[in-house]
């Protein structure tokens, strides 16, 4: 059984220096952590995993202390690519792509469309290319899993309050039909698949008026597996006392 984790760590620095990535890593010990929102480099951090089994694999961006993608993975990949061989997403850091024996993962930090038109035009042709890969995965007879901060809601039920949501990004109707379209091409919202009427289960809080504390929160952060690979699938889950930054970790557990 394979414990797979995202979260987006929100700096790791600081998630570091706190001591909550370690003590997270230590005692709820996933085999394979994709982590988003990294805003720093290998050099810029101490390594406080190996010890516990983990490589790292990295995918920086260019501008400093932005974006960021990290792979920690106990299991050794056959392959590891950074990026989606696109420069204006990857200068950007934001997608690490792994090949195991029983399935190819994906760790990656889904544009905020919050800046302007412009970027959400961006988070629109990520989302276009990103699925591309996917699929190209999947036509060559790989299983696939890929997860991260979609930076989208996909329903109702996965924000506390969806009207206020409506008047900025992450809940716009043209954000949401995305995730309508990855499941039409067949994969699977593994957490929403098994808890299917589950509600306040949310992964990210706004910092403004301790909204976590009172679970005022969205579910944008998610683990998709490709159809095949569900049956497999026994446990989705999200941790919501870890704390360490404005996400929490989501995850499965892997029959492989």
């Amino acid at each position: 059984m394979l414990t797979i984790c995202s979260w987006n760590i929100n700096g790791i620095r600081a998630t570091i220096k706190t001591g909550d990535l370690q003590r997270w890593l230590a005692t709820s010990a996933p085999d394979i952590v994709g982590m988003q929102e990294v805003k720093a480099t290998s050099a810029q951090v101490e390594d406080s995993w190996s010890e516990l089994g983990y490589a790292s694999h990295w995918h920086t961006a260019q501008r400093a202390g932005y974006s960021g993608a990290l792979l920690l993975s106990k299991p050794e990949p056959i392959s590891v690519r950074l990026g989606l061989g696109i420069e204006q997403f990857d200068s950007e850091g934001r997608v690490i792509e792994a090949e195991y024996p029983e399935f190819t993962l994906l760790t990656s930090y889904f544009p905020n469309a919050g800046k302007g038109e412009d970027r959400m035009v961006y988070k629109h042709a990520y989302y276009a290319a990103f699925l591309e890969r996917v699929d190209e995965l999947k036509a060559a007879g790989k299983s696939v899993v890929f997860m991260g901060d979609f930076n989208v809601a996909h329903a109702e039920i996965d924000l506390a309050r969806p009207e206020e949501a409506l008047k900025g990004t992450g809940f716009l109707p043209e954000e949401r039909v995305w995730v309508d379209r990855i499941i039409e091409h067949g994969y699977v919202d593994t957490f929403r698949t098994l808890h299917p009427e589950a509600r306040d289960a949310y992964s990210y809080w706004d910092a403004w008026r301790d909204r976590r504390a009172r679970n005022i929160g969205w579910r944008i952060d998610y683990v998709f597996v490709s159809a095949d690979l569900m049956p497999k699938v026994k446990r989705a889950f999200i941790q919501t006392e870890i704390m360490g930054s404005d996400h929490c970790p989501v995850g499965i557990e892997l029959d492989v």
